[in-house]
């Protein structure tokens, strides 16, 4: 019998894929527990409906990735640490700090989670951070890192 997976099922593959397995299993098992329906035309026009319109969000998601890259290129924001004589910084600027300063500073809801520094942020002056903004798009927020 063929059938749509519904959820990921170990043996069998993935959400989404078409396989064939036996009437027994199919209905005993996989149709008892939802994990699949069976491959009918409506079920495969579903499918297909889906799979469409998934690709669309993912493609308008990636459009959306690569604005907001190209506009954080030329936008900057100000951190503030405590510093001693001679620039000595305590501490250092966490993603966290970067992200709620970009909030108030340019008005953009960035994940801290989104944010990749390869060191921590311990020093005075102008800082490159990585941000991996959709799997295939990267973008770079400048920060400049100031005294209280």
């Amino acid at each position: 019998m063929k059938i749509i997976l519904l959820s990921d099922v170990k043996s069998l593959g993935k959400k989404g894929d078409i396989t064939t397995v036996s009437d027994a299993y199919a209905r005993n098992v996989l149709f008892a527990k939802k994990l699949a329906v069976e491959a009918t035309n409506a079920n495969l026009n579903d499918l297909k409906l889906q799979n469409k319109h998934k690709e669309k969000v993912e493609k308008e998601n990636l459009e959306a990735a690569k604005a907001l890259a190209e506009r954080l290129k030329d936008l900057k924001v100000e951190v503030k640490i405590k510093a001693g004589e001679g620039g000595k910084t305590f501490g250092s600027v966490s993603t966290k700090e970067i992200a709620s300063a970009v909030k108030s500073q340019l008005d953009l809801e960035i994940d801290k989670k989104k944010m990749q520094l390869s060191e921590p942020i311990k020093s005075l002056g102008m800082h490159e951070v990585t941000l991996r903004l959709h799997p295939k798009v990267t973008g770079i927020l400048r920060v400049h890192v100031n005294a209280e």
